[in-house]
């Protein structure tokens, strides 16, 4: 395969990345070139800045070309935390628009859609938001197309949830250049099940029980659909029974044989996770938040989310940003 026929992928990495999400690209593709025996695929690591960016994991990567140096690329792909920001807040997203006009396809994985879309790379195009990143997301971005799935994709802008949807992303490239008898090859060396594409939902933990939901009878997950889009205009049990056809009592039974709790308890877990999105993912003030997740105060939100995880949003935030800070260390990331 001559160089013109390969593909070059960048990776866009910010302090904090998530390593896993790097590698789970980068491997299939590297095995690929292994059993095509030919470099059908190459990539290059990318910072704003040449040198060396510290993944969430804490070990450091490499990046040999910065931003502004970046040619000769097919795709690039930005990965960071979603609190991460471009320290040229003017010329590294003019670059990346610059690039995507002269045909360099972009993408993101994971909380690299943050900064894919601060950089005005998204405008009316779908994109793929980890669940674990979906409020915080919304609140910054309301007028974005959010979406479920694990991958996102167009011919000129591709974003996927997290790690294992990089690697399925990883196997449709492979499939498209090599064949699909080369994925399924590769897919085969990591033991990796199934490729999965667009129109996937993410599996999302269903609160303190031990399932993703595919598990729980129809009336829960109606119940948990219908929880999950009215988070920030609270909704009742008895309108819950309503929309579902059922009486309140049958859905307490429901809910109270497939997950342990009351329904309102699980739909106060729920709230309180996208809360605490909001307490570490943004800077909105705490009466804000507990406008988003449907209180009408922050007393009775600071009541829930101590007893949730047992600090208050206050100390949650002082932790992450302390967190951010010493030794560089970012927040957790998907």
């Amino acid at each position: 395969m001559d160089h013109e026929s390969r593909i070059h992928i960048g990776f866009l990495i910010f302090e904090g990345f998530p390593m896993a999400c790097l590698t789970s690209m980068i491997e299939p593709l590297r095995a690929a070139n292994e059993i095509a025996n030919q470099p059908a695929f190459a990539w290059t690591l990318i910072g704003e800045k040449k040198g060396r960016v510290m993944s969430s994991a804490q070990v450091a990567f490499e990046a040999t070309q910065s931003l502004a140096e970046a040619n000769d690329l097919d795709s690039l792909f930005l990965l960071s935390s979603p609190t991460e920001r471009f320290a040229d807040a003017q010329k590294s997203p003019a670059t990346l628009r610059s690039l995507a006009r002269h045909g360099v396809t972009l993408g993101s994985i994971s909380g690299g859609v943050f900064p894919l879309v601060r950089a005005g790379i998204v405008h009316r195009q779908p994109v793929s938001v980890h669940w674990c990143y979906e409020a915080a997301f919304r609140a910054e971005f309301p007028d974005v197309d959010a979406r479920s799935d694990v991958i996102v994709a167009s011919a000129r802008l591709q974003t996927v949830s997290g790690a294992a949807a990089a690697f399925d992303l990883a196997l449709r490239l492979v499939e498209g250049q090599l064949g699909r008898e080369t994925a399924h090859e590769v897919a085969c060396w990591f033991q990796h099940p199934s490729m999965r594409g667009e129109g996937v939902r993410q599996k999302v933990p269903v609160a303190q029980a031990p399932h993703t939901g595919d598990d729980l009878p129809d009336l829960v997950l109606r119940a948990v659909d219908i929880f999950a889009s009215r988070i920030s205009d609270a909704v009742t049990v008895a309108e819950v029974a309503r929309k579902t056809g059922v009486t309140p009592r049958q859905v307490e039974r429901a809910f109270k044989a497939a997950t342990g709790q009351s329904p309102t308890h699980y739909y106060r877990a729920m709230r309180m996770k996208a809360a605490r999105q909001l307490v570490i993912y943004s800077g909105d003030a705490i009466a804000d938040i507990a406008a988003a997740v449907g209180y009408g105060s922050s007393v009775p939100l600071v009541s829930h989310y101590k007893a949730a995880f047992g600090v208050t949003p206050q100390q949650d935030r002082r932790r992450a940003n302390q967190f951010r800070v010493d030794a560089n260390k970012p927040v957790p990331s998907i």
